[in-house]
């Protein structure tokens, strides 16, 4: 079974505690405190193996984690041990991957509305790859890399007009998306890049059709478009084009409801669509990029939660309420995205009871899991909610001027903190009161 299909960490067991990585989850919230989100190493190294090994039979091809997921220092580090690339949607990731020493050449730059100054930055850089989403972008771009004397590589990112069976926030590659040029629209931009941005220079096409995604099919439907309109154009400019980026999008197991295919599976997939499609439209192997990133960091992270409050509603809902909920954990709200959770500490004793988990952030809506069935949640207990390696620290907030939490790795029975929890100071440190105001 692929990590991807797992709910919980691969190193998750009862000793008695919950414990993750060798590390006693009841212990680590004493240390760190909560809400905690700690990421698994051994499984966040488990599966950028197992992607490695589902292409080993396609040697052209060019891993690149999707920094969105979840960007920092330490995460990026393994990631670069890993031999994976990095998919940046900002100056931020950028620095970041950067800074953990990532080799640029292996960074493609992706967004539908990057600046000029993420762009000259990502320049001075020197970034392996721009994904040029809209013509404002590709005359920006080409003007600014003239005036730095230099040629910028690029892709075309491209909507291929697939509907995938996923949330609508989350997908990317329908015709009506904010996101890349219109097929319609192709030759008159690489007519564009080939003929006036002499300071591009055009290498092939990019795609991303979505998030969430459990179903192959979906990704064979859009290497058949990526090929067939590469060739068409290699054809129809006498061009040489050999890459393209199928993104990433592939599903987790967030509840027993979910089903994603396994890695293996993806892989096997994607080469028979790349063979098949490359023999029908006379085009040679080319490069291919891909860009997982729920699926690489999602499993590996959990978050910690305390018990505090509980309510019962007369002949209704009981919500237990925890420590965090929607400033370090947005999905549900936004998505109506679901998880699992599990009382870290023994509770052999109770009475199994049906409860909404509820976090402490004024808003109704702030909920993190509906009707679990846990046994009779108590103050003082820790919850454990699996599955927030990808988006939780990535879009966590400061509402209701709450501090971010804390996150640590976890390997071999030895934790480290890799981010360190927001103090009160931290969250008026960028503040000022003008002068005219201290009067």
């Amino acid at each position: 079974m692929s990590i991807n299909q797992q709910i919980k960490p691969l190193t998750t067991a009862n000793t008695p505690n919950l414990s993750i990585g060798g590390c006693d989850l009841v212990d680590l919230a004493k240390k760190y405190g909560t809400p905690l989100y700690i990421v698994d190493e051994q499984s966040l190294r488990g599966i950028c193996r197992e992607y490695r090994n589902a292409f080993n039979d396609y040697k052209n091809i060019r891993m690149t984690y999707a920094s969105k997921a979840l960007s920092n220092l330490a995460i990026s580090k393994i990631l670069i041990e890993e031999n994976f690339g990095f998919d940046t949607v900002s100056a931020g990731e950028i620095y970041t991957v950067y800074k953990a020493g990532a080799d640029m050449s292996k960074i493609t730059f992706n967004g539908n509305n990057k600046s000029a100054d993420e762009l000259e930055f990502a320049l001075d850089m020197k970034v392996g790859r721009f994904s040029v989403d809209n013509f404002y972008e590709a005359e920006l771009l080409n003007d600014l890399a003239a005036k730095k004397g230099v040629v910028a590589d690029i892709l075309l990112r491209v909507t291929p007009g697939i509907e995938c069976h996923t949330h609508d926030y989350i997908k990317t590659g329908q015709i009506d998306s904010k996101f890349g040029f219109d097929l319609s629209q192709t030759d008159e931009i690489v007519n564009l890049v080939i003929n006036k941005y002499k300071n591009l220079s055009l290498k092939g096409l990019h795609a991303h059709i979505g998030s969430q995604i459990f179903e192959n099919q979906s990704f064979k439907d859009e290497i058949e478009i990526l090929v067939k309109e590469l060739s068409r154009i290699n054809q129809t400019f006498g061009l040489d084009l050999n890459e393209i980026n199928i993104g990433g999008g592939l599903g987790v197991k967030y509840t027993e409801e979910d089903a994603p295919p396994s890695v293996e599976e993806f892989g096997a997939a994607v080469i028979e669509a790349l063979k098949t499609s490359c023999e029908k439209h006379n085009l040679e192997y080319p490069i291919v990029y891909i860009e997982p990133g729920r699926s690489i960091i999602s499993t590996a992270g959990v978050t910690l939660y305390t018990v505090g409050s509980s309510k019962q509603v007369p002949n209704g809902t009981k919500y237990i309420a925890v420590d965090g909920g929607m400033a370090d954990n947005t999905r549900p709200i936004t998505y109506q995205a679901k998880y699992y959770a599990e009382i870290v500490n023994p509770a052999e004793n109770r009475v199994d009871e049906i409860v909404t988990v509820a976090g402490k952030y004024c808003e109704s809506g702030d909920i993190l899991i509906e009707n679990i069935k846990l046994p009779a949640p108590q103050e003082g207990d820790i919850l454990c909610v699996f599955n927030t390696g990808a988006y939780n620290y990535s879009m966590c907030s400061n509402y209701n001027r709450s501090k971010k939490p804390a996150m640590v790795l976890v390997n071999n029975s030895q934790s480290d903190i890799i981010v360190n929890r927001e103090s009160l100071e931290d969250l008026i440190r960028l503040e000022e009161i003008p002068d005219r105001l201290r009067k």
